[in-house]
């Protein structure tokens, strides 16, 4: 594998050379500009994609960094005499501090999401043109750069220009790569899939979206830089028209804007059919091309030609080495939990120490009040079930102790420091971690990457290396590892709630939620994970346990708390609470009860 890395490596940087040294080969200009036009759209369409296609936050107002770029050049090196090269770098801040600005509000906000983004950033273009516009930065007269001093790198300004053009290209295709294979990068594909479960598990999301949209908007700011020399003249009209969001949307779901090389594919195909027609017949045969190759792509290859050619290669890979399956017992209760080095079983003496203590906590949802006062400590190495009748907020109050929900007052103490204000990402690195009553994996990452980000973002924090490693002993402990590089789509329901509970258990957690894992389950399943359960909270795991199955809840928990109706209703050993006459009545009604 290293040698193949090294043999690629090797072969594209001879590839990149052999494109630098292009101008001196003495071809006629016409063949620079129409390269540098792809290295250009290459470089739009990719630094768009770090944050719409990797993150999900698509965007329309890509075309006011790329413009705040194109004029930050422009005014320096015109109006004030800055060498050009000297103007790039300031571009780059320019554009990058907008973004930065507009993320640090708009990213707090969680109802701006999906179009209302998309329309906000639209709104953006609209107004940076219109200060442009009104003020002397253009005037409405437009700025001359044709006259600015171009470093001679090449032989030729428009040989400088394509090898500008050139070293963006490659620059924003190593950063968009560099991010896709690093913990930012898996981060933002979990913030793509669900937003609110990734903060949860523990991936700082206001800081990821801040850091893809601050990176995206940089690399548009510099290539507008480059680009405002090669038009040699600049137009609010122009620079900020719908033609460059238009355009690097469509590159990028052409190719695929979730995988870092999808955009420059769809933009060379889109870019290269555009400027290889120029006269008026031509180029109206250029944009038919582009058009018919848009309608086939998206009947054909919805999620682009990179990700698609992409799986149907992996699928050839996975027929040819078959593997044989792994045996899958559901009906063997007796599990091994994988245990760390020097873990020690927990005692079987009552636990004392407190690990959780909720205080008086309220959570109203507007006028429906979904918890009313609830007050419960939570012991150290106990399984603590929490049950009562649907709407007794259960789940309200597991969203409430991870952060998932917000307190509306109250405290909750995790070994006596207060978390209840803390974000849920935070809450997640202290050691909490749980599951979801219907399953919430990651439906574009594989089952090994869902287990394997949990390792990497919760209490864990380990490293890509170890977190994979981490994520295979727990899928050994589900019986899903023969599923790892599977979608969770392929799953069935008890295959994705033993995927939650692996993605629970890898963040290695001091206090773990199980939010009905067992519902949907045949009795050889309900059975294992009562196994796999006893085993974890033996590993010393504190463990709070909600479900409707009052045999399991008996068979397992030192304690019951009865919730209804918001409130905490009854609280104590397991089988004392279970044969009081009024948890008997939620349950059973008051006739059988009496």
């Amino acid at each position: 594998m290293t040698a193949q890395r090294t043999i690629s490596g090797a072969g594209v940087a001879a590839g990149v050379g052999l494109l630098a040294l292009l101008p001196l080969a003495g071809l006629p200009a016409f063949y620079d500009s129409f390269l540098y036009m792809i290295f250009y759209w290459i470089s739009l369409a990719t630094s768009w994609a770090i944050l719409s296609g990797f993150a999900g936050y698509f965007s329309f107002g890509h075309a006011a960094f790329f413009g705040a770029g194109m004029y930050t050049t422009a005014t320096l090196s015109t109006k004030f005499g800055v060498p050009f090269l000297v103007t790039l770098p300031a571009a780059a801040a320019v554009a990058a501090a907008l973004a930065f600005g507009i993320g640090a509000v708009v990213f707090r906000l969680k109802r701006l999401r999906g179009e209302l983004f998309a329309l906000l950033t639209l709104a953006v273009s609209f107004v940076v043109a219109t200060i442009i516009l009104n003020t002397a930065i253009d005037g409405g007269a437009g700025v001359l750069t044709s006259s600015v001093s171009v470093p001679r790198l090449m032989p030729t300004p428009s040989g400088t220009i394509y090898l500008l053009g050139l070293i963006m290209c490659v620059g924003t295709l190593a950063i968009t790569y560099a991010i896709a294979h690093s913990r930012l990068g898996l981060g933002l594909f979990a913030i793509h899939d669900d937003e609110d479960v990734a903060e949860v598990k523990g991936i700082p999301t206001f800081r990821y979206k801040l850091i893809a949209f601050a990176v995206s908007a940089a690399i548009a700011g510099a290539v507008g830089g480059v680009h405002a020399i090669y038009v040699g003249f600049l137009t609010v009209s122009e620079t900020f028209g719908i033609s460059v969001p238009l355009y690097v949307v469509l590159m990028s779901v052409l190719g695929g804007a979730r995988h870092w090389l999808g955009p420059a594919v769809g933009a060379a195909i889109i870019a290269a059919s555009l400027y290889a027609f120029t006269s008026g017949e031509q180029a109206m045969i250029g944009r038919g091309i582009v058009a018919f190759i848009l309608v086939v792509a998206i009947l054909i290859l919805p999620e682009g030609i990179v990700p698609s050619l992409r799986r149907w290669w992996q699928r050839r890979q996975s027929r040819r080495a078959a593997p044989p399956a792994m045996a899958d017992a559901p009906g063997i209760a007796t599990v091994t939990a994988p245990r760390e080095a020097g873990a020690t079983v927990a005692n079987l003496h009552p636990p004392t120490r407190v690990v959780l203590e909720v205080g008086d906590v309220h959570k109203a949802f507007g006028g429906l009040h979904a918890l009313r006062g609830v007050t419960l400590d939570i012991r150290e190495g106990e399984i603590l079930g929490l049950v009562g009748p649907n709407g007794s907020g259960k789940t309200t109050l597991i969203n409430v102790i991870t952060g998932h929900f917000p307190l509306t007052s109250g405290s909750i103490r995790l070994d006596g420091m207060e978390i209840g204000n803390l974000a849920a990402h935070e809450i997640a690195a202290r050691g909490v971690a749980r599951t979801y009553q219907i399953p919430r994996p990651f439906t574009h990452l594989t089952v090994l990457d869902n287990v394997a980000l949990a390792a990497a973002f919760g209490a864990a924090d380990l490293g890509r290396a170890a977190s994979l490693v981490e994520a295979r002993r727990w899928l050994d402990f589900t019986g899903l590892r023969a599923k790892e590089n599977v979608l969770p789509a392929d799953l069935n329901l008890h295959e994705r709630k033993f995927l939650e509970l692996a993605r629970a258990l890898a963040a290695r957690p001091r206090l773990l939620l199980l939010d009905e894992v067992l519902s949907g389950l045949n009795p050889a399943e309900i059975d294992r994970a009562i196994g796999m359960i006893r085993e974890i909270r033996a590993q010393g795991t504190t463990i709070v346990f909600v479900e409707h199955l009052m045999r399991a809840v008996v068979e397992l928990c030192d304690r019951i708390a009865v919730l209804n109706e918001g409130a905490l209703f009854a609280l104590g050993e397991a089988g004392a609470v279970m044969r009081d006459p009024r948890v008997v009545s939620i349950y059973l009604g008051k006739a059988h009860a009496a």
